[in-house]
């Protein structure tokens, strides 16, 4: 067994060598003093918190300066082995092997980080024995409300929360709303104290994670937490398998969805996918016909379409179906299909899904980011599977996303409008305030605005729970109206589309916006008969891809009826036109939202991020976005799981669209 006075010299060239790395790295080498940061710390808010057991790996510097240069930022020594300093060290050394320390020490938590006031050389004796924790005495210091605007702070108030809910300071996030997250699958609140029960559970199963992803690869993973890995693994895992935690079966899960990590640790970048890309971009003749699967009459491509609706209920539902009877038609024989209504529970999901492995499924479909949640479970557990789901802004390389540049269609439908209104006034009636969808709004405002510049847009919504968008159209008296982008199943009406209400009432429909799902998903089929679905996943690296195709494929489109004057049909043709070509765009040039210049003229036109995450209304917009607690209950399930809410609404501790 080792001396102390060798433990000490070994803790030396622990020191050294991380004082080294961070001198090359061009970081400062000795501990952070918190007095450095915080001029005006004694003016801040401070919370006593009492005695408790805290990561040791949280406990990130000092408080003061005097004895920072005495340690690396490791917390390893650095002064030689003859100093006063050592002595004290060795002797600390000795009476933890002896007797163990008992005093704790005492320190300042300052957004969840620990600062030590008293007790640095005990802490860099348990950090030498690897000790996960020690006892300390904390006092909190709030941080100041200037900065409350800020993300980090943001997420530190909601870690508040957690904090008062559970006494917990190990699960730390680096994106907000992840404490909600977690109570949620947890089946808690932030609004409540947790029972002893369910603390404990949490514990058990994060430190049983923690383990194993730390000892197999995830310390190289440094711009994410263990707590924001642990949200991915339990996005594919049930968390009720954690509660007694199996160390090798943790293991096995992660080996699968390393990849999901990898991208949450790339900051869950997305690969857009503009234009189908139907072939391989580099073949190997001999190779590619070795490993190329051939998909014939007697072994077809099977794809099962999983609905959460009812197809003859549901405008949004029948269109997939309409794309469904579409396929079988341009792959007669060669692709078959299935779709299942109303699987909007977990356990007819995991049914419908394990019947569909066991008949040889190749690939399946969901429809709405609503299915997200169970159509991940189920990629991971059938990987040879492929997943889709219907939405624009949901990461995972388990299952790709694919949408349609909608908002294409929208500019040329609001130049229509404009044309055609004489009292300057349009109304328009949008879905969900999701992402993507505050871009159609916009697009329609823009559209109509280059052709009649006093056009004012009359925004309303279709999910709200206090207000019917009829009625809305009634009483302000439209006489033109952009209304619910499709059609009714059953009982159809003419109040889609863009249309027009005569006085005394009558509608007469002009234009309308497509989604032309046969043949996205005939594009989306192809590449799979064609190979290049797993090249796809190569080309994207550590990304998610998302299909994001517009008029240019045929996926979007509209229709126009005959009664439009052929000088605005000759405008609209030109128009797209340009935007196939990619020459127009109508988010380029100067962009003013209602607060202000978004976008002037010189700078680039936004990018597809910037389009997607959109949370602002144009200038010529007469309305807003509404709040999460405005919406019906499905559409704030839709707003839930869409995964980039437009507001954040403190108040209710969930998502806002």
């Amino acid at each position: 067994m080792a001396t102390a006075q060798e433990d000490y010299i070994k803790a030396k060239k622990l020191g050294s060598k991380e004082y080294q790395k961070a001198i090359s790295e061009g970081h400062y080498p000795y501990l952070p003093a918190l007095d450095n940061m915080l001029e005006n710390r004694t003016t801040l808010n401070e919370i006593q918190i009492g005695e408790m057991e805290i990561p040791i790996d949280f406990i990130v510097g000092t408080v003061t300066a005097g004895r920072q240069e005495s340690f690396a930022r490791n917390f390893m020594p650095l002064l030689a082995p003859d100093t006063e300093f050592a002595t004290k060290w060795i002797s600390l050394m000795e009476y933890q092997v002896s007797h163990g320390i008992q005093d704790p020490i005492k320190v300042i938590e300052f957004m969840g980080k620990f600062y030590v006031m008293e007790g640095n050389k005990r802490v860099s004796v348990m950090r030498y024995l690897e000790q996960p924790t020690i006892r300390a005495n904390i006092t909190r210091i709030m941080p100041p409300q200037t900065d409350s605007d800020d993300k980090e702070v943001k997420i530190y108030n909601e870690f508040l929360k957690f904090f008062k809910c559970t006494n917990l300071y190990n699960i730390t996030f680096t994106e907000e709303n992840s404490y909600t997250k977690l109570a949620t699958i947890a089946g808690q609140t932030l609004d409540e104290v947790w029972d002893e029960d369910a603390v404990k559970d949490l514990r058990s199963a994060f430190i049983a994670f923690s383990k194993v992803y730390k000892a197999n690869g995830g310390k190289a993973y440094t711009t994410i937490t263990e707590g924001d890995a642990f949200l991915v693994y339990l996005d594919m895992y049930k968390y009720e398998s954690l509660k007694i935690p199996v160390q090798d079966e943790i293991k096995k899960n992660l080996s699968l969805i390393w990849k999901e990590i990898r991208i949450r640790a790339n900051g869950n970048q997305i690969v857009f996918s503009e234009e189908p890309q139907l072939q391989k971009k580099t073949v190997i003749p001999i190779i590619d016909t070795i490993m190329k699967k051939t998909y014939t009459e007697q072994n077809p491509l099977k794809v099962l379409f999983l609905y959460d609706g009812d197809a003859t209920k549901s405008r949004w539902i029948h269109g997939h179906e309409e794309g469904r009877k579409d396929l079988e038609e341009v792959f007669p024989g060669v692709v078959k299909t299935l779709a299942c209504d109303c699987k909007d529970t977990e356990e007819e999901f995991e049914e419908a899904v394990e019947a569909a492995a066991e008949d040889g499924a190749d690939l399946i479909i969901t429809t709405s980011p609503v299915q997200m949640e169970f159509a991940l479970k189920a990629a991971v557990k059938y990987p040879k599977i492929k997943f889709l789901n219907c939405s624009v802004h949901l990461s995972h390389e388990a299952v790709r996303t694919y949408y349609g540049r909608m908002y294409e269609a929208k500019f040329l439908l609001g130049m229509i409008a404009a044309t055609i209104s004489k009292d300057h006034r349009i109304g328009y009636v949008s879905t969900y305030p999701i992402c993507g969808n505050i871009a159609n709004i916009n697009a329609f405002a823009i559209g109509a605005s280059m052709v009649d510049p006093n056009v004012k847009i009359h925004l309303t919504w279709s999910c709200l729970k206090e207000e019917y968008w009829r009625e809305y159209i009634r009483e302000n008296n439209f006489s033109v109206v952009s209304g619910p982008d499709l059609i009714k199943p059953k009982n159809a009406d003419n109040e889609y589309g863009l249309y027009t209400i005569g006085e005394n009432g009558e509608i007469t429909n002009i234009a309308f916006p497509v989604w032309n799902w046969g043949k996205y998903y005939e594009l989306i089929v192809q590449t799979i008969l064609n190979d290049a679905w797993d090249a796809a996943s190569a080309d994207a690296k550590d990304s998610a891809i998302n299909y994001w195709w517009g008029m240019s494929s045929g996926v979007i489109d509209i229709y126009q009826c005959d009664t439009i004057p052929y000088e605005t049909l000759k405008l609209v043709s030109i128009m797209r036109k340009g935007m196939t070509a990619d020459v127009i765009n109508p988010f380029d040039g100067e962009l003013r939202s209602q607060d202000g210049i978004v976008k002037d003229a010189l700078s680039p036109k936004l990018d597809n991020e910037q389009i997607i995450n959109m949370n602002w209304l144009c200038d010529n917009v007469v309305g807003s976005i509404p709040t999460f607690n405005e919406l019906t209950e499905s559409a704030q399930k839709a707003v839930l799981a869409n995964g980039m809410p437009i507001i954040n609404d403190a108040e209710n501790g969930g998502n806002d669209g």
